[in-house]
This record gives structure tokens, sequence and C-alpha cells, in this order.
């Protein structure tokens, strides 16, 4: 027991001093983390970490996909649907397709429906791996939404293909009928008991107040609606991006502020564990996996270069037709707009394989047909897409001259809603006061804070090199903050305030010094 402690510590230590290391120098977390634990395995004296893929899929995955959905936008994800499904589904068919036939053709004894079954494994891009990637670099949001559709949706695809070939590869006589009430059931069943745990989870959000409750509530749906699924053989992938999708657009009309707040603070710290934890253990499993695939070296090497370049050129073989055919029909093209080439080019390079494939891979029967292979070539896979493309995509972005959307433009947006929430703001407080015998100096401060905010966007459009008015004020309430936290301390060590009052008024400086940060934050991405 204290040996595994030791390990559970560790591995988080590692994921922390790393972490933090490729946040002080800009660098892609999951590829850092993924070359440390390369290196990590072929030291003598660090652990050896067996990985449960009952833990990765049934535990790690829902809770990562749902994280993932939740922050998703659903209006982005809606008018982005066709390019999205063309990636989520057909993509992955057809990688899962083109692997299968490759790897049959270097090494003809494997089964067909076995070199299928890691066509379907490493079909799917990652979708923490994904979303880490193009945020970090700055893309469009078009195409972020696109890539973080795709690696939602995907993973359901995969999984029900690998479920069927892997039956096939195994001895199951697997029939065309079957194959589609296999896919029939995994995703309506899905989507629909992913729909019901919704519409139960949007309840209780909405009937509590108790930020405890309510983040208690957030954790628990996605293995609410993972476990039935799964049960009845239904896709649990697909129930918890549809449980994910609803809760995250409801999410303001269904959860307080304070529960809001403390959800994502909670989602950070999830996501940041399991997603570092994750990829280190990708790069500590490459010597394991080396050890135990049980073919001489050149039909390895030549089974393992066919695959990885299936799957890279595969993509961009796929990418390019779906992006680009459709689009002959001139009411798609005044339907969706322009597809510059330069973001389709960033989308087929960018396909970083992550959770679900390591998994998967890992999920194979012991005695499935050349297991050892299959584990070898997806790690492989794995850690080219992840460290290659995620190494070379800024520089393909920058090259292409692909880069965010006009922040310019983002500011001018916001500041003209923030105006438009101005005006209804004052008119509410109008009709409030109108029979009431509230003191004028609060009316003048309530028409004050609401002005205030809604000047802030405005005040970003000018010089973006001089310090606005709300950055002042921000700068200049920080430091009074801390002022008063000094002073309260003092009082305490002192014996002239309760350590329970103390803690009282510092969550209140607190979450006020929390919503300047998070907003200076958020202005700073724009």
């Amino acid at each position: 027991m204290a040996e595994t402690l030791l390990r559970v510590v560790l591995l988080l230590a590692v994921v922390g001093v790393v972490s933090g290391f490729a946040r002080r120098f800009g660098l892609i977390r999951p590829v850092v983390l993924v070359i440390v634990g390369i290196g990590l395995s072929f030291l003598p004296f660090f652990p050896e970490y067996a990985l449960d893929p009952d833990l990765i899929l049934q535990v790690v995955l829902p809770l990562l996909v749902y994280i993932a959905a939740v922050g998703l936008s659903v209006p982005g994800l809606r008018s982005n649907i066709r390019p999205v499904m063309l990636l989520a589904v057909g993509h992955v068919l057809f990688i899962a397709a083109l692997v299968g036939f490759a790897l049959h053709a270097v090494v003809p004894d494997i089964p067909l429906a076995a070199a299928f079954a890691l066509g379907a494994i490493v079909a799917p891009p990652d979708a923490v791996a994904a979303s880490s990637i193009a945020k970090r670099i700055g893309l469009p949001r078009r195409t972020v939404t696109i890539l973080e559709g795709e690696a939602l949706i995907n993973d359901a695809t995969a999984l029900v293909t690998l479920r069927v070939v892997a039956a096939a590869a195994t001895g199951a006589a697997v029939t065309w009928q079957a194959v589609g009430r296999e896919a029939a059931i995994a995703a309506i069943g899905g989507v629909a008991i992913g729909a019901v745990v919704a519409l139960i989870g949007a309840f209780l959000h909405k009937k509590t107040d108790d930020k405890l409750l309510d983040n208690t509530i957030s954790l628990l749906l996605p293995f609410a609606a993972f476990v039935p699924a799964e049960y009845v053989h239904a896709s649990g992938v697909a129930a918890v991006v549809t449980c994910g999708l609803y809760i995250g657009h409801r999410k303001p009309l269904l959860m307080s502020a304070g529960s809001r707040l403390q959800m994502d603070s909670v989602f950070r710290v999830v996501n940041f564990l399991l997603e570092g934890a994750v990829f280190l253990l990708v790069g500590l499993q490459i010597r394991s996996a080396a050890t135990n695939i049980g073919l001489d070296l050149g039909t390895v090497v030549a089974a393992t270069v066919v695959v990885v370049l299936a799957v890279i050129i595969g993509r961009f073989v796929w990418v390019y037709p779906a992006a680009y055919l459709p689009r002959l029909s001139r009411k798609l093209r005044e339907r969706e707009g322009p597809r510059p080439p330069g973001q389709v080019a960033v989308v087929a390079w960018a396909g970083p394989r992550g959770v679900v494939s390591l998994g998967a891979v890992l999920s194979l029967s012991i005695d499935f047909p050349y297991r050892g292979l299959l584990v070898w070539i997806t790690f492989v896979v794995i850690i080219v897409t992840l460290v290659g493309q995620g190494l070379t995509l800024p520089i393909v972005a920058r090259w292409l001259n692909v880069h965010r959307d006009d922040p310019q433009a983002d500011i001018l947006s916001e500041a003209n809603v923030r105006q438009q929430a101005y005006r209804a703001a004052v008119r509410r407080l109008d009709e409030l006061i109108e029979d009431s015998e509230v003191a004028g100096y609060v009316v003048d401060r309530l028409r004050t804070l609401a002005e205030n905010r809604a000047n802030q966007a405005w005040e970003r459009l000018g010089d973006p090199n001089r310090e606005t008015p709300s950055e002042a004020l921000r700068r200049l309430r920080l430091e009074m903050l801390r002022a008063e936290r000094q002073v309260l301390i003092e009082a305490r060590d002192e014996g002239r305030l309760e350590d329970e009052l103390l803690r009282r008024i510092q969550g209140e400086l607190d979450l006020e010094e929390i919503l300047l940060v998070k907003t200076a934050r958020d202005e700073a991405t724009l």
C-alpha cells in the first residue's frame, strides 16, 4: 500500500514539475510530458508503471471527455457539423481501413480483422491533446471548434469499430447486419442515455444552490451517463459527450455564479492531473512496449513505418476532398463561407493521438493476435503524432499565416453586447427604484458600476500598449487588497480578530481578486 502511494505521489510530482517547466517556457504540455516520460522509462532507478485499461477507459476517459464537452461551443459545433462529422466518422473509418490493409500487406500472417483493429485504435485524434495544442498556438476559433468537435465524437466511432473487428479477430461470426445493428445501438442508445442523464443532471443543478453539492453532481454526471450506456452495449463516450454538451450549454441558467466558478476550478485541477498523468505514462510505457513484440526487427520497423505513414498521409488524403468536394454546391459555399487553404492544411496536420488509443490497445485480450506488435505500433503512433506534429504545428501555422481571429473584431463584438447589457441593466434599475426609497448614492454607485463594465471593452480598442482605465483600476485595486489582507493577518496574529472572522473576510477579498485576475487573463487572450 505504501509503495503504491509512493508511486502515485512520485507520478503527480513529476507531472507538476514538468507542467510548471512547460508553462514557464511557453511549451506544449502534453508534448513535454511524453518526452520526459520516454526519458524516465530508460532510467534504471525509476519505477515501472503498469496501466490498467479499465482505469483508462472507464474512469479517466469519461472525465476528460466530459470536461472537454462542457467547454465546447454548441453553436460553434452546430455551424460546423458537416466538417466535424466527416472527420469524426468518415475519417476514422477511412484510416481504420487504410491502416488495416497497409499492415496486412507488410505482415501477411496477421489476420485482416486484427489489422483493422489496429486501424480503429490509432484512427481517432485525442480530444485533450487537440484542444491543448490548438488553443496553445492560437488557431482561429472555427478551426479549434472543428478539431475539438472531431476529437470528441470520433472516440465513439473508433471504439464501436474496434468492438466489432476485435470480435471478428477472436473468432466470432460477424455479419453486415450485426455491424449495422451494433453501430445503431451504440450511436442512438448512447445519445438517448446521455440526453436523459443530462436532463436529470440539469434538474438537480437547478434545484440546489450548494456549491459543494453542485460540484459533486458535476463529477458524477459523466459516470452516470457512461456506465448505463456501456451496460446496454451502447456508446458510453457518445452518452458522455451528449450530456456534457447539454450541461455546458445550459450552465449559465442551471448553476449559481459561485457554483460555476468552483466547478471551473475543480475541472481545471482534475483535467490538469489526469491529462498530465496519462501523457507522462504514455512515455513511460515505451520501453516495456518494445520488449513484448515477438517479431524480427525488420518486420517490426517496416510495419511501424507503414502504419505511421498511413495515419499521417491518410489524414491529408481524407481531409482535402472532404473539405472541398462538397463545396462544389453553391448553396453550401454560401452557407459555410470561405474555407482558407491554410486552415484546411492545419486541420490535416493536427491529428495527435492519445488517451483513447492508449486505453483501447491495452484493452485487447492477452491472446489477441499479434497483440505485442499492435501495442508497440500504437505507442509509436501516439508519440510521433503528439510530439512530432505537436512540435511542428506552430511552425506550420505560422508558415501558412494561420493565426487566431482578429482580436479587434472580438473586442468590438464584446463592446456592442456589453453596451446592450448595460442599457438593459439601467432600465431594470429604473423600474426597481421607481416606487422605492433607495438612497441616492446607492443608485449612483450601481449606475457607475454598470457603466464601467460596459466601457471596459471599448477601452481596449485603443492603443494596445497603453494602460486602459480598467487595467489601472485592477492594478491599483489588487495592491489595495494586499494591503487590506496584511492588516487582517496582523490583527489575527495579535489576537484582535478571530481566525473564523479572518477566513470569512479573506474569502470575500479572494473572490474579488479572482474576478480581477480572471478578467485580466481573459482580455489578454483576445
